[in-house]
Formats: structure tokens, C-alpha cells, sequence
């Protein structure tokens, strides 16, 4: 019987290590990340964003994130970014990223490859401009298709105006068919092509590792919009123009997520990028 009261004994004290460590641990944790997301539980608390029947809602989590995000970039502008995958735009309503942060810039996809326009983009680039928002156009390399060809596609579908953005060339995939210094070439080509038929550099758009891994080295002279949507990374890095950090914003007016982006400036350098 006294061996079986030991044992009882010894459970009952590992229990009461574990509540008098291990509670406060997690009760610390926990009031942390209420602090920290203070601003944010305010908006989910009070911002009708649900109740909206034309906006695609996200999970708590990400809703947290994006605008604890947002929130912390407040000497910044904020900017989204859209293709026909958003469907028909309603750009009467789209004014704000989760319904608090207003849309200072727009990034349109107008073409992808050697032959493709994108369906959606004539009207969305069209209807931005009439919002008097900046505007940008962006090109979809495939690294496997000429790049010239390519550069040719976007020169005939899209018309660059004063106060627009320079064109954007989004590179993400590693090429079947040659080799990553073969591709560097072909970015090349697109970019001096680009460059010559609009007077103005464009800029680059990249996940971040295959930015650093192929990218900065040799293409650093451009101005550079790089993807991370890493739940950890909060702030934009230094060296980023533009930090894509979410695809998973809501915007009234448009019935699917889109990509959410801060510019490493305010309104007025982001309007010294914009074609004079």
C-alpha cells in the first residue's frame, strides 16, 4: 500500500508542476498575441465585412494577418493586383483592402506567353484608370516559350499613359527545355525589348526564392516586387520595392480573393516610378 501512495503522490505533483508551468506559459502567449493583434480583433469585431455579399471572406486567421499587416504599414501605400481569375470586377465599389485600407495602385495582367491576352484585361485596365488609381501591367513569362515573341505579345496589348506604372515581368517557373542561363538571356531579351518600345526599366515580379537563388545577381538594377506570403514575415524587407504578401484579400466588388501588396513608399516616390 505505501508503494502505491508513492506513486499516487509523485502523479499528483508532476500534475501540479504542469498547472503552475505550463498555464502561465500558454495564458502569457495568449495575451501576446491579443496585444499584438489588438488592432485587428478591433476590425473583426466591428467591420461588416461578412455581411457583404459581394466579397469573398478568408479565414479568421488570415483576415488577422492581413490586416495586423496592413495595419503596421501605415507610412506605405497599399495595392492590389488582378487577371480574369477575379472574375468581373464591380470597380464602383472596390476602394479598400478588407474593407479599411484604401487601394492606391493596381497591377493588371495583360498577357501571358507568346500569344495570350488576358480576357478580362482590357476592361479592368480601362476601368482603373477611370478611378484615377495608378496602374500596371504585368506579362506572365513562360520560360519555355521565345521571349521575344513574348515581348511582342504584351507591346501590342498594352498602351502605357503618363502616371502609369512601368510594365512588369513576372517570372516563377524554371524551364524544362534549357537551362537557367539560357533563360536569364530570354529575360534579358524581353526586358531590353520592353524597355526600348516604352523609354522606361521595368520591373520584376518573383517569389522570393527563386528571386534570390536565380534573379539578384543579375537583374538588381531593377526595380524588384517580390511574393512571400510567410505567416512569420510581418514587416517588407528593405531591399523589396513591393512585397506581395498575400493572395487571400478581400475587396468589395470582386467575388474572389486577389494578391494584397505594399509599395516600400508613399504616394508620392510611388508616383516618381510612373512613366512622366
Amino acid at each position: 500500500m505505501k508503494k502505491n501512495k508513492r506513486k499516487y503522490q509523485s502523479k499528483k505533483k508532476a500534475f501540479s508542476f504542469k498547472k503552475h508551468i505550463v498555464f502561465p506559459i500558454v495564458l502569457i502567449a495568449l495575451l501576446f498575441a491579443v496585444w499584438h493583434y489588438r488592432y485587428a480583433l478591433y476590425y473583426l469585431a466591428y467591420q461588416r465585412i461578412e455581411e457583404a455579399p459581394d466579397i469573398k471572406k478568408s479565414s479568421v486567421t488570415t483576415q488577422l494577418r492581413i490586416f495586423d499587416v496592413l495595419q503596421h504599414h501605415k507610412t506605405k501605400v497599399y495595392g492590389i493586383d488582378v487577371s480574369h481569375y477575379q472574375g468581373k470586377i464591380n470597380w464602383n465599389k472596390a476602394f479598400k483592402i478588407q474593407d479599411s485600407f484604401p487601394i492606391s495602385f493596381v497591377f493588371v495582367r495583360a498577357t501571358a506567353g507568346k500569344d495570350r491576352v488576358d480576357r478580362k484585361f482590357k476592361r479592368n485596365w480601362k476601368q482603373v484608370k477611370k478611378k484615377n488609381i495608378v496602374r500596371g501591367a504585368y506579362h506572365y513569362y513562360r520560360p519555355n516559350e521565345n521571349s521575344l515573341l513574348q515581348a511582342n505579345n504584351f507591346i501590342n496589348a498594352v498602351r502605357l499613359e503618363k502616371g502609369d506604372l512601368p510594365p512588369v515581368l513576372d517570372i516563377e517557373d524554371i524551364p524544362r527545355i534549357q537551362s537557367i542561363k539560357n533563360l536569364k538571356i530570354g529575360l534579358k531579351r524581353w526586358l531590353n525589348r520592353v524597355e526600348k518600345h516604352y523609354g522606361v526599366k521595368p520591373i520584376i515580379y518573383s517569389g522570393e526564392s527563386f528571386y534570390n537563388d536565380h534573379l539578384y545577381k543579375d537583374f538588381s538594377e531593377y526595380t524588384c516586387w517580390i511574393a512571400n506570403y510567410n505567416y512569420y514575415v510581418e514587416n517588407i524587407d528593405n531591399d523589396w520595392d513591393f512585397w506581395q504578401f498575400t493572395d487571400k484579400g478581400s475587396v468589395r466588388g470582386i467575388k474572389e480573393y486577389v494578391d494584397v501588396n505594399i509599395f516600400n513608399g508613399d504616394k508620392e516616390k510611388l508616383l516618381k516610378l510612373t512613366k512622366k
